[in-house]
């Protein structure tokens, strides 16, 4: 049986861990998001797709790129801290 502490700890690895994996997409789609509304002030152009579909090019280019850094993180997350927690050793 898991403590509070070993809860809460594991957790806020978890919490961590998912921050980690999402800052990359985010800031990505943060700073093409300001860009292009940059570009539609300045232009004029109010056209939806406009933002919406450099956007969702960028966030799966990074997340194309940063696919094998997040999948190590989670599975030694995983590996580390719970399975052996929920074996029981």
């Amino acid at each position: 049986m898991l403590t509070a502490s070993e809860f809460y700890d594991t957790l806020r690895q978890g919490l961590w861990i998912g921050l980690s994996i999402s800052v990359p997409i985010l800031s990505v789609a943060l700073i093409v998001g300001l860009a292009i509304g940059l570009f539609q002030a300045l232009t004029s152009i109010q056209e939806m797709t406009l933002t919406f579909v450099p956007k969702l090019a960028a966030i799966v280019g990074v997340f194309w790129i940063t696919m094998a850094f997040m999948t190590e993180r989670l599975v030694s997350f995983f590996q580390i801290a719970l399975v052996p927690t929920i074996a029981g050793g």
